[in-house]
């Protein structure tokens, strides 16, 4: 290594997973807030493949990774990284951060996370590995009463962690999808909940038309 090396700050690299289904106002938040916060120099977008906590089956990986690229427009050290839809048997965070390690050699690795997640983040397949490979960074979630960022005002967890100071937003992929299923549904209200590229795509692909 040259003194050029030497000198030169590690990479900063963020993994951001969910199911994404669909992606909406709050996450590209959450993206933006963890750009800014820790300073990423790029954060991988992952939609999950096979969720092995979900009980419901999730939407095709090919619509949620192209509503994520509408979703995250215009940031362009998002990647929507396909990589768990590829990947045969269960998602685990664990092997795309040891993916992530691998091809980026000594970079910092953060995983952006809600407050909910942090809270069974224990019930993970191997967390303590996941601890290992990456720092938590974590957003504070509706369902939690805080009116700041610091951690003494979150849920008490025994694991380390850098919280991420975003605005509270109610919003939820669950929710959206029973908006979208409500019989009542007036055509504007998909645009309030969702980026409008996002919404485009949901009335075009007639998404979440039934309960789930």
């Amino acid at each position: 290594m040259n003194v050029a090396q030497a000198a030169r700050p590690a990479l900063r690299v963020g993994m951001f997973g969910g199911a994404f289904d669909p992606p909406h106002a709050a996450h590209r938040t959450l993206a933006e807030t963890a750009l800014t916060q820790l300073g990423l120099d790029v954060l991988h977008l992952l939609p999950t493949g096979q969720a092995w906590h979900k009980a419901r089956p999730l939407s095709p990986a090919a619509d949620r990774l192209a509503m994520c690229e509408l979703a995250f427009a215009g940031l362009p050290a998002v990647r929507v990284d396909a990589r768990e839809t590829q990947r045969a048997g269960p998602s685990y965070t664990a092997d795309t951060l040891a993916e992530l390690a691998t091809e980026y050699p000594g970079a910092d690795l953060y995983l952006v996370l809600g407050a909910d997640q942090l809270l069974a983040f224990k019930t993970w397949h191997r967390w303590e590995e996941v601890l290992r490979l990456a720092t938590l960074a974590v957003a504070n979630r509706p369902m939690y009463p805080a009116t700041t960022a610091e951690p003494a005002h979150w849920p008490a967890v025994d694991l380390p962690f850098r919280p991420l100071d975003m605005p509270l937003q109610p919003t939820s992929s669950t929710a959206i999808r029973a908006q979208v299923h409500a019989p009542d549904r007036q055509s504007s209200d998909l645009d309030l909940l969702v980026p409008a590229g996002v919404a485009r795509y949901i009335s075009e692909h007639h998404l979440y038309q039934t309960s789930t």
